[in-house]
Order: C-alpha cells, then sequence, then structure tokens
C-alpha cells in the first residue's frame, strides 16, 4: 500500500458528477472499502453529488449492526453522503419491473438447473466456453420444450431468470461501447467496446432473490441518477453486461472508473475476514483518521488535479 494524503485537489475536469459508494453490511468495512469510498466521493468533484446505497439483500449475512458500523466507519473517516440512503432489499418493485420490460422482449427465460446440474454439465463438456465467473450456462433450460416448461412452471418448480443473450445480441448494435476513465485489468482506457456475450446467459433474478447483483445495481445507479460509477478492477469484466442492460431496458449510461484494490502483504484483495484491516480495528488500536488515509493507494490519477 503506497502513503499519500487523500485529500488532494479534484480534477476541475471531474466535476458535477454524481457519484455512490454501495457496501453490503454483511460484516466490517476494512481498508479497501474506505479507499472505494474515497475514490467515489472524489468522482463526485466540485459540485457533484455523493451517495450511499446499501446492497442488503443478502439476508442470511445482512446485519443491522453492520449497517450502522458502515455509518460510523464513514462518518469517523470525515466522509458524508446525501439522505435518504437507498437500500436494495426496498426496491423489489422497481426489480419486478425491469425483469418485466426484458420478459416483453422475450429477452429472459427461467431455468430450472440446479448448481450441481450445471457442474455435471461442465464437466462432461470438453471444451465448454468460459466467462470471468468460470464456464459458462450451456444453455439447458432455453432449450425445454414449450410443454416441458409449461408444466414445470405450474408444478411451481423454482426457478432462476436469465438473459437469453443470443436474442439480446440480435436487438443491440454490435459497436456498443462505455466510457472507462480509469483503467481496465488490460490497461483499458476510453471508449471500450462491449463483449456481449462475454458472461452468456448470465443470471438476472436468482432463485432466493428477486434479482441477481448485475441487474439490481444497473437499475439502482439509473434510479439514483448516477453518472460516473466508481468500483474496483474487480467489476471491470461485470460492466460489459451492465451496459448491454442498460441498453435493453433503455437506461441512461454512466461512465466509469475502475480503479486497483487494496491488497493484503501477499497481494491478494482484502476480504471482510481480514480483521486486521478493518476500519473498526484501526480505530480501536489507535489510528487517527489521517493516519488511515495515508495507508492507502492514492487517487486514480485522473482524479487529481
Amino acid at each position: 500500500m503506497n502513503s499519500n494524503d487523500n485529500g488532494a485537489n479534484v480534477n476541475p475536469m471531474i466535476e458535477n458528477h454524481t457519484a455512490r459508494f454501495a457496501p453490503s453490511p454483511t460484516g466490517a468495512l476494512h481498508l479497501g472499502h474506505a479507499y472505494a469510498a474515497f475514490v467515489a466521493q472524489a468522482a463526485a468533484g466540485m459540485g457533484g453529488r455523493f451517495l450511499l446505497r446499501m446492497e442488503d439483500t443478502d439476508t442470511g449475512r445482512v446485519r443491522s449492526e453492520y449497517e450502522q458500523a458502515v455509518y460510523d466507519d464513514l462518518r469517523w473517516m470525515g466522509l458524508a453522503w446525501e439522505e435518504p440512503v437507498m437500500r436494495q432489499s426496498e426496491r423489489s418493485a422497481a426489480y419486478l419491473e425491469a425483469l418485466e420490460k426484458l420478459r416483453a422482449k422475450d429477452l429472459i427465460y427461467p431455468c430450472f438447473c440446479t448448481r450441481k446440474e450445471i457442474e455435471a454439465e461442465f464437466r462432461a463438456s470438453v471444451s465448454a466456453p468460459h466467462g470471468p465467473d468460470g464456464p459458462l450456462y450451456p444453455g439447458t433450460c432455453k432449450h425445454l420444450s414449450a410443454e416441458d416448461l409449461a408444466t414445470r412452471m405450474e408444478a411451481g418448480d423454482s426457478h432462476a431468470l436469465r438473459l437469453h443473450v443470443d436474442r439480446a445480441m440480435a436487438s443491440l448494435p454490435t459497436d456498443l461501447t462505455f466510457m472507462e476513465y480509469g483503467a481496465g485489468p488490460d490497461g483499458d482506457t476510453g471508449l471500450i467496446k462491449v463483449a456481449l456475450t462475454m458472461f452468456g446467459d448470465a443470471v438476472l433474478a436468482r432463485k432466493d432473490a428477486v434479482a441477481s447483483y448485475h441487474l439490481a445495481v444497473v437499475v439502482d445507479d439509473a434510479a439514483q441518477g448516477i453518472t460516473l460509477v466508481t468500483r474496483g478492477n474487480d467489476l471491470f469484466p461485470s460492466t460489459h453486461l451492465h451496459r448491454m442492460l442498460q441498453a435493453l431496458l433503455d437506461l441512461p449510461t454512466p461512465e466509469y472508473l475502475h480503479h486497483e484494490n487494496v491488497c493484503d502483504e501477499t497481494g491478494k484483495r482484502l476480504a471482510k475476514r481480514h480483521d486486521a484491516m478493518a476500519l473498526a480495528t484501526l480505530r480501536a488500536d489507535g489510528k487517527t483518521p489521517k493516519a488511515v488515509r495515508d495507508m492507502l493507494p492514492a487517487l486514480p490519477g485522473v482524479l487529481l488535479d
């Protein structure tokens, strides 16, 4: 981690943006979260808006005390945001509306496959195409007959909803792009051409949730009027899918700035299990907010004056 003062002046070219920090209240915030929050605040620039959103749909891990800890940690670090805070747990109607728009365009289909069934298909395939998260879904349920589909739906079989990427591609321009101010894993910057097949038939609604991360983040960014999305390089591939969904749902297209991830001494990206790097732990150890800021990487160059 490089030492720097994250209170540097912001590039006047990056101003009047609306940016957001969107943590999941499933554990303690760590240095990586602090850096992401500072980048988002800087991305809002002079005269912009810095918003906070709780991605709290993981009901098995979300805790009210974790949400309160997010507020406490961010305030301790000197950050302030507009109220009210958006919560994904209160946004089911918006996600269902988006899914209905895609259904009306015949761009989603139910998937009844279990994880074990999908893994078995992967093992049986000698050349399964891969995406950022591993082998792509082989489209098993996409090829169900109308009769089989109706039978399973009438029986109330548990299912997810997947994007029908073949039909989606047919309705999208081949030169779809997004604007990248940072640099992706390959150093990409400027206008990036979207790889339409990168995620294949991605899950847009899980069996246990109204919306997947991919759908929810796109719908929420539009609802909050986000004009510049900032997040770690590990999420750079997801932007290809998000740009597709924005186009399919006729939503505004924000610009993007992907930044480096804060890593531990072994080079691994920090996770919530790294308690020694948790902001609450550092505060309890007597660190000051400035000392914590000095532990963070420099802000992305494009944000600095």
